[in-house]
């Protein structure tokens, strides 16, 4: 469970950054198709750099995948000349194909999530009837970080956060004063994640919010989505702890537990599961890897009849 003091040595590290310490650079890569957030997080000092949550490009309707996004990201880690140490996911994504192993075979970097990741391989391995061949022990993941566990992106101080609820895996990585929090938050003018999914827990998800709205009020929170907003044109992926408790319309100072479970839940029970959803789990609880080829070559998705 997630501990009090790993949140406290995350505030600690953000508040040695912002007194002299180097501030990680990010540059984001937005995919409208599925509306995420791609970062590309480095230390300036050494270039070497970490690539969060990143996509890769599936039509539905065809079953073709494509490394447009990933090559986007390839394109810039090598023109700042980046040596990239990690390859990071937040949660296994319901919205998208990780394109994580791809980018690895191109670039390197450890590909790593957080360690409850077992969690959802064990629930969805049964949804998706994977079969004893499907390990449900993390191992396609190079690194599975616990709450609280230190890391480095080369001369910068990070951590990692167990925030779960959306997904009982979530993780934020806190890399030098900024953030990277996956599905948790959105914009102020967004609100939240949402907290149906296998696993999940609205509860749950409000107290991981909490402990991240704790950490220290300049903190650079960068999301793992933006879907628009009412009176909004463009899309954003930036924000702050101070800008999400003042003014996040599902959560921001003064709103209890009691009364966010209640709002979730019932969003919740209006929204339509994501369009990738049956892919994307599929692929992203093997760490990013399509399925093995069958006795033709060919790979295939399974879609679960009358199960979600």
């Amino acid at each position: 469970m997630p501990t009090d003091a790993a949140r406290d040595a995350a505030a600690s590290q953000i508040s040695a950054s912002r007194a002299g310490g180097p501030a990680p650079v990010v540059r984001t890569f937005f995919d409208p198709a599925t509306f995420t957030a791609t970062h590309v997080v480095h230390d300036p000092a050494t270039r070497q750099a970490a690539i969060i949550d990143s996509v890769l490009d599936y039509d539905p309707a065809s079953g073709r995948t494509r490394h447009d996004s990933a090559s986007a990201v390839l394109a810039y880690v090598r023109a700042e000349g980046l040596e990239v140490a990690w390859q990071l996911e937040t949660h296994a994504h319901a919205d998208h194909l990780s394109a994580a192993p791809w980018l690895q075979g191109q670039v390197g970097g450890a590909l790593a999530i957080g360690a409850d990741i077992v969690q959802v391989q064990d629930v969805f391995g049964k949804i998706f009837n994977a079969g004893t061949a499907f390990a449900r022990d993390g191992s396609q993941f190079d690194r599975l970080f616990h709450d609280g566990e230190r890391f480095r992106l080369g001369s910068i101080e990070a951590i990692a956060l167990h925030v779960p609820g959306h997904t009982p895996a979530d993780m934020a990585f806190v890399i030098g004063d900024a953030a990277f929090i996956g599905d948790t938050l959105f914009m102020p003018d967004y609100g939240t994640a949402r907290a149906d999914f296998p696993g999940g827990d609205a509860g749950m998800l409000y107290r991981s919010i909490r402990r991240l709205l704790s950490l220290p009020g300049e903190t650079r929170l960068f999301l793992c989505h933006d879907y628009g907003a009412p009176g909004r044109d463009h899309f954003v992926w930036e924000t702050t702890v101070s800008a999400e408790r003042q003014g996040n319309i599902h959560v921001h100072d003064g709103v209890s537990q009691d009364d966010f479970v209640a709002m979730r839940t019932t969003r919740d029970a209006t929204l339509d599961l994501p369009r990738l959803i049956m892919p994307s789990v599929q692929v992203n609880m093997r760490g990013g890897h399509l399925p093995d080829p069958e006795s033709n070559g060919t790979r295939y998705i399974k879609i679960p009849l009358d199960t979600l």
